[in-house]
């Protein structure tokens, strides 16, 4: 991905509570949003699934014991990039590098510990920024090439 700065095209923001069920929703309205850069159905599932494990992140990871608010904030820019971040005011991640590592989960062994893999291997960048008892923020950012080109 160039480190141009790109110029804001369109934006969303969408605030719900950490219910699983709100998760297929959250994919799906950062999805709908995505769709005006005419991405390859590839493209689009990507973005869906990086989505899907972000958000799962904070209902399983940063609200493990309560319900909390996930907030949703996705850019377009200049040239087909795509931006979006998942946000949580739960637990936070005392060792980012560690929690990024494949496999590496701080609950039971029913979950595989790759979803921070997940997110990068369909996204061009990741960011991660956590506090513990602060929260986490995980920015996506992908180019969309699309069907048009």
């Amino acid at each position: 991905m160039s480190k141009t700065k790109h110029t804001l095209l369109n934006q969303m923001k969408l605030e719900l509570d950490s219910h699983s069920v709100n998760e297929s929703f959250a994919r799906a309205a950062v999805a709908a949003f995505a769709a005006q850069l005419d991405p390859t159905v590839e493209e689009l599932t990507e973005i869906k699934t990086a989505v899907s494990e972000a958000v799962t992140n904070c209902i399983v990871h940063g609200y493990p014991a309560c319900c909390g608010k996930i907030t949703i904030w996705a850019g377009i820019y200049h040239g087909g990039q795509f931006r979006v971040w998942v946000k949580d005011r739960g637990v936070g991640i005392a060792d980012i590098a560690q929690a990024r590592q494949p496999l590496f989960t701080t609950l039971s062994e029913e979950r595989a510990g790759l979803g921070f893999a997940v997110m990068e291997s369909f996204m061009d960048r990741i960011k991660v920024r956590s506090k513990p008892g602060g929260g986490t923020t995980v920015t996506l950012e992908k180019e969309i090439r699309g069907r048009a080109q």
